[in-house]
Order: structure tokens, then C-alpha cells, then sequence
């Protein structure tokens, strides 16, 4: 239809001798009726371009779990407390999804070549800084600024994928390496972080960053073609300030209710304060000019319930590794390389079938196959739910397998539901509201399963240590975390060391698999949102956006 437009622009001024009028009519024609800038098909080759995105967004998704198996070394080295590693684990999460849908906006408004490129350069600064940080503070600080990076980078690669493949098919094989891609990495951050700490200083989880950024800023500028909305309003940064606002003040409260008691004003206020701002922001985009999530999207099933997949699955495995990670190296004693390894088999499942979802919808549909990949996911979370003292890795590893299959097939599938639900021209903003809801269920993942393991933990080790009548200086400093309390067992010795032990031993093993089977059962509820809400074929809208 394109060429057919071109043909008959170009046939109605033959007569013409201006070459420059000539060149202006070339160029319009190049220019879809969408008003988005077609990418040149002649000069780039999508699939080389694809492997090129997917370098970037790898060690973006790798950073969302990649501290995992650091975690006890920053409380030895930061002296880190729990709420203060799940801010460190937060801060970047929340950052990249709080600034997604303004980073979507913008790349449909400036160009989604450029969009990417700048968050390169963004994330790969912001990745030096927290390699050299040396204070819990300054670290959670340069965590914030790579999750700026982050939110430029992920949906920029999306709506470039979206607009560079024009056939169906093969826009749905994209799609499947692209959320392959980016489940990997969020599984292979333990491996990775655990690789680098064997032989490096815990900085180098974020140091190696920054080659990996250079490499694809120089491998894009040829390689990666640009497109954008010509007619995209300007970014809602209002909207953004308030989505941030919002969730930053809900997890504060989740993440601080275990240090300061689920009923302390400092705890509640900002709770509900958050609820508020996020209400404000629901109304702020229904009535904004230029909103930043375009409500009226989620009126379609087989949009506003991929979403909802995409985060319900990020919840369950970035709550599960969370824990899982520690539960390898303080509970079983493994070092972090090997804490790492032994959660390969999640990342191998979510590597394999990822590229095979694809089958999987065209042949069952799209309801099937996210329905039984959350029930996947469910009954993996439920298995290592059950975890004692005395478990073993052999018990669990059954758990990571069903965590990495039913991921596998979810994030694929739902992810292309998702880009197949909007317009063209918001492919941008439409990569950024996946991108937010699979971060935002990320972040709530760590905050809730965190906060509800460390809930119990305290309550039942400072329960056991006032049994035995030990010094509150060492029921205060045991129930910080368990690598604290392993470090005040260590240093009493004896009976009473023994105490202290056995009971953060069994505490935190409570505790994890009260988060867990929680999980669980919020993976259990996505899976019968998608029987009910999800359609089990997509119908691809092109359409201008809804109202």
C-alpha cells in the first residue's frame, strides 16, 4: 500500500522539474498515514537490528536481580540492614518504572533512536557510580539514576522492534526473543552477580555495565533504525512525578512496616498517602491533553489483562529470588557463584521456552498458554514454600524449573498481546506500560515477600531469644536480618550462640515461606484473571487510540 501511495505521489509530478520538490514529495511518501517515520527497510536488517536491542536490554533486565546474590555481602560490608538491601534492590526498580511511560512518551515524540541512545549513555554513568560507591545511601542513589537509564533504554527498544518488523509472524518471533531476552537476564542475574563476585569486588556487578554500554551505543548508531510519532503530543511529566510519588510512598510503607510496626503513623501516612497520590494520578490522565497512559487502552481485555499478567508473573520471580538467593547462601551455605549457578535451572527454562510461547499461542491461543504458565509459576512458588531447616537444594530445584517454565511462556505471550492491542504510532507508549507493569510487579514482589519474611522473622527469633533471656543489644542486632544474626552467633559462641543459630535459622526460614506462598497465591489469582479476562485470539487494533 506504501509503494502503491509512493507510485501515484510520485506519477502525478512527472511533469515537474524541480528536483527538490521532487525530493520533498519522495520524503512525505516515505511517511506512513499513521504519522509515524517508517524505518529503512533497504539499509538495515531487522533481525541484525534486533540482536542489537537485545544487547542493552539484557543487562538492563540482569539488573533488576543481579544484587540478589551480593545482598549478604553488602550487609557484612555496608553494614545493610533488610529494609535497607530491599531499597538498594527497590530504588532502581522503582526509578525504571516510575519514568517508563514519560521515557515512552518521548521516544514516540523525539525519536526512538535517540531515545535509546541517550539511555545508553545514561545507564552506563550511572553503572560507574554505583561501582564505586561506599555507603548504603550513595548506592541506593546510583541505583536510582541507572533505573533512568533503564526506562529510556527498555521501551525504546520495544517500539522499535514493533515498528521495524511488518509482517505478523515475524513481529511475533521479535517479540518472543525480545521478552526471552529479558526474562534471561532477570533470571541470569544471580549467575552472573555470583561469577563476578568469585573473583572480583562486589562493584563489578555494575561495572561491567559499562563496556557492554559502549559496545551497543557504537553497534547502533549504524545498525538500529529510528521512527517516530511526528504528531505525539509532549510528555505528561506531571503524570510522571505523581506515578512515582505514588509508588514510592506505597513501598516505603511496605518496605519499612517490618522495622517500624504495621500500625506506626510513619508507616500508615505514607501508605495512605500513596494510595491518594496514585488516585490523583488516575484522575490526573483522564482529564490531561497529552496523558502518559492512555486510559482508554485498558478497556480492551486483551490489553489491560496482558498487563496485569506481565506484572503478576515479575512478582512472583523477583519476590522468590529475592529470598531464594539468601536462603542458598545463609541457610545452605553456598558461596554467591554457587548461590548463582544453582538458579540456572530457572534461567535455562525461561531461555528455552520463551522462543517456544510463540507455538504455544498459535496453536492453543493466547488464554491458554498465559493461563498455564501462571499456573506454572504457582505451583513452582508452592513447592519451595514448604522448605525446612533441614531442605536440601535437590527439594527445591523443582521449584526454580516451574518458576522459569511458566515465566517462559508468559512474558512472551502477554508482551505481544500487549503491542498488538495499540496503534501503531503508541507502540511507545504501549512498550512502556509492559515495561511498567512488569517493573512495578517486580518491585512489589521484593517489598511485600521481603517485608513479609522479615516480618515473621523478627517476631519469631525475638520470641525464641526472650525465651532464653539474652541481652536485648543481641535481639536487637539479631533481628536486623540473618546475616546479623549468623554474625552475633558466630561472635557468642557456645549455648548461646547456638541459640541464636538454630533460631534465625528456622525464623527465616518461616518467614520465607510465608513471602512464598503468598506469592503463590497472588500467581494463582493471575492465573484466573487471565481465564476470564484474557481473549483467546488477538484481533491486532491499528486503530487511532481510544478516548
Amino acid at each position: 500500500m506504501a509503494a502503491g501511495w509512493r507510485h501515484e505521489i510520485v506519477g502525478g509530478v512527472q511533469g515537474a522539474s524541480s528536483t527538490s520538490q521532487r525530493a520533498r514529495l519522495r520524503g512525505r511518501a516515505d511517511r506512513p498515514r499513521d504519522g509515524s517515520l517508517r524505518p529503512d527497510r533497504l539499509r538495515t536488517r531487522p533481525w541484525i537490528a534486533l540482536s542489537v536491542l537485545c544487547l542493552p536490554l539484557l543487562i538492563v533486565s540482569l539488573d533488576n536481580t543481579v544484587l540478589n546474590v551480593v545482598l549478604p555481602t553488602l550487609e557484612r560490608r555496608l553494614n545493610a540492614s533488610t529494609s535497607e538491601l530491599q531499597w538498594i534492590v527497590d530504588a532502581y526498580v522503582l526509578v525504571f518504572a516510575g519514568l517508563l511511560l514519560v521515557a515512552g512518551s518521548l521516544a514516540d515524540r523525539v525519536g526512538r533512536k535517540r531515545t535509546f541512545l541517550a539511555g545508553l549513555v545514561v545507564f552506563g554513568a550511572g553503572s560507574s557510580w554505583a561501582s564505586a560507591s561506599g555507603s548504603v545511601e550513595m548506592l541506593i542513589a546510583a541505583r536510582a539514576s541507572m533505573g533512568i537509564g533503564a526506562a529510556l533504554i527498555m521501551p525504546s527498544t520495544l517500539s522499535i522492534i514493533t515498528n521495524t518488523f511488518q509482517d505478523e509472524g515475524e513481529r511475533q518471533r521479535a517479540l518472543g526473543l525480545w521478552a526471552g531476552t529479558s526474562g534471561a537476564g532477570i533470571a541470569l542475574g544471580p549467575i552472573v552477580g555470583g561469577l563476578l563476585l568469585a573473583h572480583f569486588w562486589w562493584g563489578s556487578v555494575f561495572l561491567i555495565n559499562v563496556p557492554i554500554a559502549v559496545i551497543a551505543l557504537a553497534l547502533a548508531l549504524p545498525l538500529v533504525p529510528d521512527s517516530r510519532n511526528e504528531h505525539a503530543l509532549a510528555p505528561d511529566v506531571a503524570g510522571s512525578l505523581l506515578s512515582i510519588v505514588a509508588m514510592g510512598l506505597v513501598v516505603w510503607a511496605i518496605i519499612e512496616a517490618p522495622v517500624r510496626g504495621w500500625s506506626s503513623i510513619l508507616v500508615i501516612a505514607p501508605g495512605a498517602a500513596g494510595i491518594v497520590a496514585l488516585a490523583t494520578f488516575v484522575l490526573w490522565e483522564r482529564r490531561s491533553s497529552h496523558p502518559m497512559l492512555v486510559l482508554g487502552f485498558f478497556r480492551r481485555r486483551s490489553f489491560s489483562a496482558a498487563v496485569s499478567s506481565v506484572g503478576l508473573v515479575t512478582f512472583g520471580l523477583f519476590g522468590a529470588l529475592f529470598v531464594l538467593t539468601q536462603f542458598l547462601q545463609l541457610q545452605l551455605g553456598y558461596t554467591p557463584l554457587q548461590a548463582g549457578l544453582r538458579t540456572l535451572p530457572a534461567a535455562a527454562a525461561i531461555a528455552v521456552m520463551a522462543p517456544l510461547s510463540t507455538i504455544f499461542v498459535r496453536r492453543l491461543g493466547i488464554k491458554a498458554t498465559v493461563v498455564a504458565g501462571m499456573l506454572l509459576i504457582a505451583a513452582g512458588l508452592y513447592d519451595t514454600s514448604g522448605a525446612t531447616v533441614s531442605t536440601t537444594y535437590a527439594e527445591i530445584v523443582s521449584g526454580f524449573v516451574l518458576l522459569g517454565v511458566g515465566a517462559g511462556l508468559v512474558i512472551p505471550a502477554a508482551t505481544g498481546s500487549v503491542m498488538g492491542s495499540v496503534p501503531a504510532v503508541h507502540t511507545g507508549v504501549g512498550s512502556a506500560t509492559n515495561g511498567t507493569f512488569l517493573q512495578v510487579g517486580g518491585a512489589f514482589g521484593v517489598a511485600i515477600v521481603g517485608s513479609l519474611m522479615s516480618t515473621r522473622y523478627a517476631h519469631r527469633l525475638g520470641g525464641v531469644l526472650a525465651v532464653h533471656h539474652l541481652p536485648t543489644t543481641v535481639a536487637h542486632a539479631s533481628t536486623e536480618s540473618f546475616a546479623a544474626a549468623l554474625a552475633v552467633a558466630g561472635r557468642l559462641g557456645g549455648p548461646a550462640g547456638e541459640v541464636v543459630a538454630h533460631g534465625a535459622r528456622s525464623a527465616f526460614v518461616s518467614g520465607m515461606d510465608l513471602g512464598l506462598l503468598v506469592a503463590a497465591l497472588v500467581a494463582t489469582a493471575g492465573a484466573a484473571l487471565a481465564l476470564v479476562a484474557l481473549p483467546s485470539r488477538l484481533r491486532p487494533s491499528r486503530s487511532p487510540a481510544p478516548s
